[in-house]
């Protein structure tokens, strides 16, 4: 009698009429509300996105949205984050003087900076060099040496860490370095390690060793500790004596991730670091620092960020911390401004690209303007989701002139990098899809130098040596189940 009612598995033909009228009106009003409730502050494709979950399925679409709707981390948190913002602004003057280097360069690229401070309340300074670390076994080992060196504190924030043949050097130097007197602390993702073989010796191992260590957001309401479940920490960060740190795509675990399922296909997962030193550090620091004192409320005074002073050039940097601690998504609106700016050149590398509209626009735009867009992405990934929903975007891309290279497997592309030009380079933990835009804390360190940006392009031509540039041609022909799969995952793509 009423067939619009989605409750199919009541049996409505032995319900009164005005129950089940009532309900038609339940579920008339819920999708009223839904309307006007779930667009609020959120992009129109995500809103749309969760709208048609809850239109197509009223009670596991409302559920959903309930337990992961909110891209906002808890109140208490927020207020901490605005806390540790208030901290590195008071230890900040106003606006660093920026040395005569940067005068050759853009004005764009001095607006870069004014941006990125003012979302995120660090500024860029000089007086930093870098190392390009390519091997995700050797820049373990590199930690690990310098962890050994240190006499003061280690700060160690990654997404993933498990035990294992490969990170057992590091994760003893620590556990050395907090048996000599050093200060260490440790943070790793509740949820992002779960899972991984090793992980639960990792517990256990820390546990004995009395090493200070938190999880990062856990999901644990028998405890009280509970928020939106996929609101991760994604952020990977070294910090040794406030004089050297770490930071980039990769976590602290096997490349392989130590899966059988990985090990029988000969997955290997190929990442980016850098190792920095100068005042870079203290801003890495002062991240690190924030996000203790949200696991832990302890503020670490003794070592807060330092004050940051003028320091001469000539390698400028800046760290971008973003994610729903804080109330914009920073890492989207430097991308966006950076790709906007450019004149000659643009290279992204992401092993998961799935942008949303603002992104898309800009980088068609400027691939259209002829600026040189190059698109590095993975032939295989372990995202089913993420994976086809990217694929559907490649059409598009490379008829707007982009050109899009797969990186060939079994090797997985993790490296996650923005160029621009022969001036600026990216590099962090954020790749270009909404989890990292706006559901995941990342860290981006933004690098000022040619000789940085020459050295970049050497890992270029690496990658664009084990990459398949992608034939439009060839593409445009792959099945129709294929082309269905990776359109209904795109729907998915602001909920992922």
């Amino acid at each position: 009698m009423y067939p619009w009612i989605p409750f199919d598995l009541l049996p409505a033909d032995t319900l009164p009429e005005w129950i089940l009228i009532i309900l038609a009106v339940l579920d008339l009003l819920l999708k009223i509300l839904a309307l006007g409730w779930i667009p609020h502050q959120r992009r129109p494709s995500v809103a749309l996105a969760w709208l048609l979950a809850i239109f197509l399925m009223p009670y596991a679409g409302l559920l959903l949205f309930v337990v992961i709707g909110s891209t906002r981390l808890p109140r208490k948190r927020m207020a901490k984050q605005a806390r540790m913002n208030h901290v590195i602004q008071e230890n900040t003057p106003e606006r660093l003087p920026l040395g005569p280097e940067l005068t050759e360069y853009p004005e764009w690229v001095r607006t870069t900076a004014e941006l990125n401070q003012n979302l995120g309340a660090l500024p860029m300074v000089g007086g930093n060099d870098f190392e390009i670390l390519t091997d995700n076994h050797d820049s373990m080992a590199r930690m690990a040496r310098d962890v050994d060196r240190a006499t003061d504190y280690v700060h160690f924030e990654f997404y993933i860490v498990a035990v294992d043949q490969v990170s057992r050097e590091l994760l003893d130097a620590l556990i050395r370095a907090h048996e000599r007197g050093v200060r260490v602390r440790i943070l790793i993702d509740h949820v992002g390690s779960l899972g991984y073989p090793g992980y639960a010796e990792l517990v256990r191992q820390f546990n004995r060793s009395g090493v200070p260590w938190r999880r990062m957001l856990p999901i644990r309401p028998w405890r009280g500790e509970w928020q939106r479940p996929d609101l991760r920490n994604h952020r990977k960060i070294l910090v040794v004596d406030g004089q050297v740190a770490y930071t980039g795509s990769q976590n602290i675990i096997h490349r392989s991730y130590n899966k059988k399922k990985n090990l029988r296909k000969g997955l290997e997962w190929k990442d980016l670091m850098v190792r920095g030193t100068g005042s870079v550090v203290t801003e890495l620091n002062a991240v690190f620092v924030s996000d203790w004192y949200s696991e832990t409320d302890d503020l670490l005074l003794d070592e807060t960020p330092a004050a940051l002073e003028h320091t001469a050039g000539p390698m400028y940097a800046q760290v971008v911390p973003s994610g729903p601690g804080f109330e914009t998504e920073n890492n989207l609106r430097l991308f966006n401004h950076l790709i906007y700016n450019a004149n000659h050149r643009v290279v992204i590398s992401s092993p998961y690209f799935v942008p949303d509209e603002s992104l898309l626009h800009a980088i068609t735009t400027e691939a259209q303007a002829g600026v040189r867009v190059q698109l590095f992405v993975g032939e295989t990934s372990d995202q089913f989701l993420a994976q086809h929903a990217q694929n559907s975007y490649y059409s598009e891309l490379a008829r707007a002139g982009v050109e899009i290279y797969r990186y060939s497997s079994p090797t997985v592309l993790h490296a996650k990098f923005v160029l621009v030009d022969d001036i600026v380079s990216v590099i962090g933990s954020s790749n270009m899809d909404e989890r990292s835009f706006a559901l995941d804390l990342e860290v981006s360190v933004l690098i000022v130098d040619e000789s940085f940006r020459t050295r970049m392009e050497d890992v270029v031509g690496q990658f664009r040596a084990n990459s398949t540039l992608l034939d439009l041609d060839a593409w445009e022909k792959r099945s129709l189940g294929r082309k269905f799969v990776e359109n209904v995952c795109r729907l998915t793509s602001g909920l992922l």
